[in-house]
C-alpha cells in the first residue's frame, strides 16, 4: 500500500476515498460511468473491472447500499486494491470487496467466475498508443500492457451473465473498437457522448450493452459537463454532486 495517500471525497462528500499522492487517481469519468448503471435489481452481483482506487464501485455502493447487492472490483495493482478496500471499510460498505488480479490470467478467487455477474462495469486503460507516464502506477493504470481494448471487452462479456448489462467509459475515438468487440455478442447498445463544453467535439463516450441481446442501438442526446465559464452544468452537478443517474435526466 502507498505510504502516502490522501483522504478525498466523491458525491459532495457522501463517499470517502483514499488515493495515492503519487500514482493513479480517479477522475470524474468514474462517477459519470457509475451513474449510467441503473435499474439494478436487489441482490445483483456487480463486477468492476480495472477498479483502480475503487471510485466506480464506491459510488454504486452509496446508491445501492439498501439493495443487498454484492460488488467486486478487480485491480492489477495490489496497492490500489488495498486502498480501495480501506475506502470501502471507511464508508461501511461491507458488501464491497476489491481483489488484486491480472485479468490476462486465471483468477483464483471463487467469488470471480465467468457468467456470474448481473452487471459488469469498467473504465479501461485509455492510453494504448500514448507515451507511458514516468510514474509507474499511472503508466500501469493508463496503458494496456499487452492486453488491448478488444480483449478487455471480451473479458467483460465473459464475466457477465446471459442478458447481463455491460458498461464502459472511454475516449470517443475508441467507439468503433468497442462496437466491433461487442458485435454479435451483445446488443441493446446505448451510446452517451460526453462533451466538456458546448460546441466542442465529444471527448468521451459511455457505452452500455446487453449480453446476448439483439435489440437495436440508440444514441442519447449530448451530455455537456461544463458551461462557458468552466462551471459544472446543472445536469452535471446533479450527477457529480447530488448522485443522480442518467436515467433521471434522460428517462431511459
Amino acid at each position: 500500500m502507498p505510504t502516502e495517500y490522501t483522504n478525498d471525497y466523491l458525491l459532495d462528500k457522501k463517499v470517502k476515498i483514499f488515493q495515492p499522492v503519487n500514482g493513479y487517481r480517479a477522475s470524474s469519468d468514474a462517477v459519470l460511468l457509475s451513474a449510467m448503471a441503473d435499474n439494478i435489481k436487489p441482490g445483483s452481483r456487480i463486477l468492476d473491472v480495472g477498479s483502480g482506487t475503487g471510485a466506480i464501485s464506491l459510488c454504486l455502493a452509496q446508491r445501492l447500499q439498501n439493495q443487498k447487492v454484492e460488488i467486486h472490483g478487480l485491480e492489477l495493482q495490489n496497492e490500489l486494491a488495498e486502498l480501495a478496500n480501506l475506502s470501502a471499510a471507511a464508508n461501511g460498505f461491507s458488501f464491497v470487496r476489491f481483489h488484486q488480479a491480472d485479468i490476462r490470467q486465471k483468477i483464483a478467487s471463487a467469488d470471480i467466475s465467468p457468467c456470474s455477474f448481473d452487471i459488469v462495469i469498467s473504465n479501461p486503460p485509455y492510453s494504448e498508443n500514448d507515451m507511458p507516464s514516468p510514474n509507474k502506477s499511472k503508466a500501469t493504470a493508463h496503458n494496456q500492457l499487452d492486453f488491448n481494448l478488444e480483449k478487455w471487452v471480451a473479458f467483460c462479456l465473459k464475466m457477465a451473465k446471459p442478458f447481463g448489462r455491460i458498461y464502459f467509459v472511454h475516449r470517443a475515438e475508441a467507439l468503433p473498437q468497442i462496437c466491433t468487440a461487442l458485435h454479435n455478442k451483445a446488443g441493446n447498445l446505448t451510446v452517451l457522448p460526453l462533451y466538456s463544453k458546448t460546441a466542442q467535439n465529444a471527448k468521451r463516450v459511455i457505452v452500455s450493452a446487453q449480453k446476448d441481446s439483439k435489440a437495436p442501438c440508440k444514441i442519447l442526446p449530448p451530455f455537456v459537463i461544463h458551461d462557458d465559464a468552466g462551471n459544472y452544468t446543472p445536469a452535471a452537478e446533479s450527477i457529480l454532486r447530488q448522485g443522480k443517474t442518467f436515467a433521471d435526466i434522460f428517462r431511459i
